[in-house]
């Protein structure tokens, strides 16, 4: 062959070989579920858009039996099958928090749907977990039914000045990554899902702690002050907690992610309500985020100012059972 053939059949294979090479196939660039799904949730056209960081969606008793009693509201009661038959608000369903996301969906139609538990918490919990999945008019019932009747008082047992509170400030942590997922879809949609499922059949056992297993070693825990700073300063806070704003500072582009992922988080509140709704966003996106049952109350009730249970909190409003 001569050395003018050579060159003509290197020209021709040399270009094939970088086109066959360029068109293999570029692997699929791995997926970061919990950015993608924060993203999401955070995004204005989300189901979640309406959720935000902030407030529990959370009526009184006595809001409740108004609406009882002009038929414009759906209760739901998520206490157990046998607690439930012993008494429970004329007309409530029982349901188990597995089976209550199928039951709204089996309503032809609704006004507003209120979820009823013993303190308030579990449904704090789960009503949060449904407004991220987009149902609105759900609310938690405050103080669960507790506040309903004094047959049912599990609040009373559970308040107790026994911590003392600091003002000293402690620093957030450092900005890292958050949490890893692997659900292994790759949509936002599809993580979400995924996620709340997992949330749900964990329960609220698994994202609920008491202050006593709290302060057996505080340093085991990243603890969340999640009220206004002034509040955090007065009353006062648990040493070494870190305060957090509610609705602002858990978010992509303010200070979520100074939350580690190496430790437990114990987010507390006043009533233990409003940490849990915060603890079942945090647990959606992967981490180990416990609420403080029953908050200030059980550590520094005589000296509160707001939000404290009493007993005027019962209603004793009329019931079936017991």
């Amino acid at each position: 062959m001569t050395k003018t053939k050579v060159w003509i059949l290197a020209i021709l294979i040399v270009p094939f070989f970088m086109v066959s090479c360029n068109t293999e196939e570029d692997p699929p660039a791995e997926v970061n579920e919990a950015e993608l799904l924060v993203e999401w949730m955070e995004s204005p056209t989300s189901p979640a858009a309406d959720y935000g960081n902030g407030g529990l969606a959370i009526k009184s008793a006595e809001a409740v039996h108004t609406l009882d009693e002009a038929d414009q509201v759906t209760i739901i009661d998520i206490r157990s099958a046998a607690d439930f038959a012993d008494g429970h608000i004329d007309g409530a369903v029982n349901k188990t928090p597995a089976e209550v996301r199928d039951y709204i969906d089996g309503l032809a139609s609704y006004n507003e749907i209120s979820i009823v538990c013993y303190t308030g918490q579990t449904a704090g919990w789960l009503t949060s977990l449904l407004q991220l999945a987009g149902y609105k008019d759900v609310y938690a019932m405050k103080f669960g039914m507790s506040s309903w009747h004094a047959d049912f008082d599990k609040w009373s047992g559970n308040t107790a000045t026994i911590r003392d509170f600091v003002a000293d400030v402690s620093p957030k942590g450092d900005e890292t990554e958050l949490p890893s997922l692997s659900t292994g879809f790759e949509t936002a949609e599809e993580i979400f899902d995924a996620r709340w499922d997992v949330v749900l059949a964990e329960g609220f056992g698994a994202a609920a702690i008491s202050n006593s297993d709290v302060y057996d070693n505080l340093s085991n825990y990243y603890i969340i002050n999640y009220w206004p700073n002034a509040e955090y300063l007065d009353p006062g806070h648990i040493q070494g907690a870190i305060q957090y704003t509610p609705s602002e500072d858990l978010k992509l582009n303010a200070f979520l992610k100074t939350l580690p992922t190496d430790k437990t988080i114990v987010v507390y509140c006043y009533t233990g309500q409003n940490s849990a709704r915060v603890a079942a966003y945090l647990r959606m996106i992967g981490y180990d985020a416990k609420s403080l049952k029953f908050g200030a109350n059980g550590m520094i009730y005589d000296d509160m100012t707001k939000s404290q249970w009493s007993a005027g909190a019962i209603m004793g409003y009329d019931h079936t059972g017991m």
